[in-house]
């Protein structure tokens, strides 16, 4: 069964299941089995960090039958929220079956900061941002690269991605909105990167800084940004007939040994 989930990562230790901490993933798979009366393990398209949202997470299990949508929602606290749940088609893999993955991150420059209805899902960044030099930074950026210089390091992973997207706009509130779309994403490569970019866009680096920190491959010297603006806004993933030879080929890149798992 393929579900599609958004939640509010505020109250919560992240996507992934941890003793003792308040997760999606442990919430989620709790009323899932309340529902189905059967102990239930979901595999998920992107794992998020604490703190991080999501409007368009996906996710499978192998289940009994296709849980009811309004029951599981009554079950869940409104900071999260299962949008569908039906058979996946053959083939599927919410994780390895996915093409790319796109992030939002929203942050405000504003002398008062995020607006209050919006503070849970925007950050707010000190000083102001010149949309100009936000772009000129970004530039260089996309492409296949080994984003080593932004990823948290993990023993035997690569930190190379193709990183197909990466702009800014200023929306009508004012609100600085990064838009970032990668095969996959290592860990915290897109909070590091748009840390980087804040310094280049704030005047506090010059604009080819974030590109010379991407060429050097040094961790540790890009600011990671605050993880409430960060939201998984889609999982794209090829048409049916397309879907197991896809899981198939990713998971062939992992065994090279090529680990290529997904992060917000």
């Amino acid at each position: 069964m393929r579900l599609d989930v958004a939640y509010d990562g505020t109250p919560y230790a992240g996507w992934a299941r941890q003793p003792g901490q308040a997760t999606v993933q442990g919430t989620l798979e709790e009323a899932l089995a309340t529902v189905l009366r059967v102990p239930v393990t979901l595999t998920v398209a992107g794992r998020t960090d604490a703190g991080v949202h999501a409007t368009g997470q996906a996710c499978h299990a192998d289940l009994p039958a296709v849980p009811e949508v309004r029951r599981l929602n009554a079950l869940l606290d409104p900071s999260i929220r299962v949008l569908n749940a039906a058979l996946a088609p053959e083939g599927f893999d919410a994780r390895f079956s996915a093409l790319s993955r796109r992030y939002v991150y929203r942050v405000a420059d504003a002398t008062y900061g995020a607006l209050p209805t919006r503070r849970h899902d925007t950050a707010t960044h000190p000083r102001p941002v010149a949309l100009r030099r936000l772009q000129m930074a970004s530039k260089p950026l996309p492409g296949l690269r080994d984003f080593a210089a932004f990823c948290r390091k993990r023993e035997g992973a690569t930190t190379v991605r193709t990183l197909r997207r990466l702009t800014w706009v200023r929306d009508p509130e004012g609100v600085l909105v990064a838009t970032l779309e990668a095969d996959a994403f290592c860990h915290q490569m897109v909070r590091s990167l748009v840390g980087a970019l804040l310094l280049a866009g704030d005047g506090r680096r010059e604009t080819d800084w974030p590109a010379a920190l991407l060429a050097g491959g040094e961790r540790g010297r890009a600011p990671v940004a605050p993880a409430n603006g960060l939201t998984l806004a889609e999982v794209r993933y090829p048409r049916a007939s397309r879907l197991a030879s896809r899981a198939a080929a990713t998971r062939r890149r992992r065994d090279d040994p090529v680990d290529r798992a997904p992060g917000g």
